[in-house]
């Protein structure tokens, strides 16, 4: 039985689908944090079980039974290393035999990206665990483009960004959980780590090129300090959260730590993933 957390969320319910492609509903358990809300939200057939992050019983009640627990990353940055270390304990108290993680690429405790410490602390805590583990570091999702170069961007023909010439690797989120999917129901990935980072890698002066070639409009790259796009953000009332996420992943490009590629994803999705020129044409073309 696979347990899958975060199964309300987005990269959650894609990798639901496509696992239950291949694993009978029956033996998929969908964790949430609220099973009433989640009605709908999933496949026919598929377990729902309350767990919280924040809520160790919980989580050992819902892993009862269940072989593979999927752990998505958890979105509170404060809280989340901690709330990582309850679902590895609690797969542990309940028997579980392996535990997949969704992390970042180049996890690192000093890195800019506000995110990654809790990846690298994760990481950790999971390999000292003595649960069979598999790790995806992810890259910085396709899927993010359209939010940072919003439409009042292109209208004015300039997307202002703090990224200096920082290269980034960059991975649609519907192929990721294809890929997620694989590494849960197939075997030959114990005690793996892949770097979920296709090449090439692309600077935002070319990820705006590309953009204006895909609509046939001008737009350019305009590199600002990491201050002024903080307090651009913060002026379009952005809950602050969100701004400093936003403010330490253009950073964290501008230092190169998504500048990374592997042939891991193309392997594990069995073809060659969707390209930056190709979901730029669909997302923002005429």
């Amino acid at each position: 039985m696979l347990a899958i957390t975060g199964a309300t969320g987005q990269l959650g319910q894609a990798t639901l689908r496509h696992v239950t492609t291949t694993v009978d509903a029956s033996q998929l358990v969908a964790l949430v944090r609220d099973p009433q809300k989640a009605t709908g939200l999933v496949a026919p057939g598929v377990i729902l079980r309350q767990g919280d992050y924040n809520d160790p019983a919980s989580l050992v009640a819902a892993f009862q039974g269940v072989s593979t627990v999927l752990l998505i990353s958890g979105t509170d940055l404060a809280t989340r290393t901690q709330q990582h270390r309850h679902v590895i304990d609690a797969a542990r108290a309940a028997g579980v035999t392996r535990l997949v993680y969704t992390s970042g690429v180049n996890p690192s405790a000093d890195s800019a990206f506000i995110a990654s410490p809790s990846h690298a602390a994760t990481e950790d805590y999971l390999r000292a665990s003595g649960l069979t583990y598999t790790i995806l570091r992810n890259t910085l999702y396709l899927d993010l483009l359209p939010m940072l170069i919003d439409p009042g961007a292109r209208a004015r023909g300039a997307f202002y960004y703090a990224a200096g010439k920082g290269a980034a690797s960059f991975a649609l989120r519907a192929e990721i959980a294809e890929v997620l999917a694989t590494v849960l129901t197939t075997p030959g990935h114990d005690n793996q780590t892949y770097d979920i980072a296709p090449a090439p890698v692309h600077t935002m002066a070319e990820v705006t090129a590309a953009i204006s070639a895909a609509t046939g409009q001008p737009l350019r790259y305009v590199p600002i300090s990491g201050d002024e796009l903080t307090a651009a953000l913060r002026q379009h009332h952005l809950p602050e959260p969100l701004v400093l996420l936003i403010a330490s992943m253009a950073q964290a490009q501008a230092n190169q730590e998504f500048n990374l590629t592997s042939p891991a994803f193309a392997q594990l999705l069995g073809r060659q993933p969707t390209s930056l020129a190709e979901f730029v044409q669909n997302a923002f073309g005429r």
